[in-house]
């Protein structure tokens, strides 16, 4: 638990449901064998949170790649991009290291279609649709090399959603990897990010939805999606390399509220029980969350 968290604890006094949350996180997280786990849920119905070790740093692998389509859509929403621009689609970017060329190796991006289409021409938001949906690196850093990592870190500042992101540089540079320069995040800093898209704050209603709708599209869907009932619709990013997995997500359910979600999980690279572990954590506050009456809180 952090300072924060600790000084929280001691002045609000958990109340049952958080109690039970938190009982049954520590029971999967022990179970489970990871290294650490991290998870911040925000309810939009009750208002009810949790924020378990929410402010510890992890690796962000492409969860990242949330806060650089708020920073897309804040060039859309600037006038200085449109959804329609056209992008040359190209495979050769510089290291934050000495400025040294490297490439996304195919076979280490799950989507084939960005990289058929080297040499051509691609649209901004099919980009940003298939960064998000199908996790495309080659996508995620030919949309930085349009916008820039500074422009993206200024506009969580404007937004007030910096705290527990850091955005360092695009994805698969190894150099900077190897030297630990490395994009990070917290279960709290994404979870900001979720809430205010959820809630359609960040820019218009119409580019807010549009945002949902790439994160509607996620394919990726063995963590938060797995084990909630099938009326449930999760508008999320998953992140995963060798030592963390992630996921962060947006819940809809029927007749209710949505509510926010982030578990951010390390392991040892051997470790085989990751995407169980999110789902089961997912579920854990699914049913906690939808109880009845002997788990309202105090």
């Amino acid at each position: 638990m952090t300072k924060t968290e600790s000084k929280a604890t001691s002045a609000n006094p958990a109340s049952p449901r958080e109690r039970a949350v938190r009982h049954q996180i520590e029971k999967i997280e022990k179970e489970s064998g990871a290294k650490a786990i991290a998870v911040a849920l925000h309810d939009s119905e009750t208002g009810f949170e949790i924020h378990y070790h929410a402010d510890r740093w992890f690796h962000a692998a492409s969860t990242i790649k949330v806060p650089i389509l708020l920073g897309v859509f804040a060039a859309i929403d600037r006038g200085e991009l449109l959804p329609h621009s056209r992008v040359h689609v190209r495979n050769r970017f510089l290291s934050v290291v000495e400025d040294i060329p490297f490439r996304v190796e195919s076979g280490r991006d799950p989507n084939a279609a960005v990289h058929n289409a080297i040499g051509k021409m691609m649209r901004v938001d099919e980009l940003a649709y298939h960064m998000i949906t199908t996790s495309s690196n080659l996508a995620t850093n030919l949309l930085l090399g349009v916008i820039g990592p500074a422009s993206v870190n200024e506009t969580l500042r404007e937004l007030h959603v910096d705290d527990g992101i850091e955005l360092k540089r695009g994805v698969e540079d190894e150099l900077a990897f190897e030297k630990g320069i490395n994009n990070m995040v917290t279960a709290n800093g994404l979870l900001r990010i979720l809430v205010m898209l959820a809630d359609g704050k960040a820019f218009s209603p119409a580019l807010s939805r549009r945002m949902m709708d790439i994160l509607h599209g996620q394919e990726f869907n063995q963590g938060i999606p797995a084990r909630l009932p099938k009326g449930a619709r999760v508008a999320h990013k998953t992140g995963e390399i060798s030592t963390v997995a992630h996921d962060a997500g947006v819940v809809y359910l029927p007749k209710r509220k949505p509510y926010s979600l982030v578990i951010l999980t390390e392991w040892d690279p051997s470790a085989t029980a990751r995407s169980r572990t999110i789902a089961a954590i997912s579920q854990t506050i699914y049913e906690l969350l939808t109880k009845g009456p002997e788990l309202k809180d105090e």
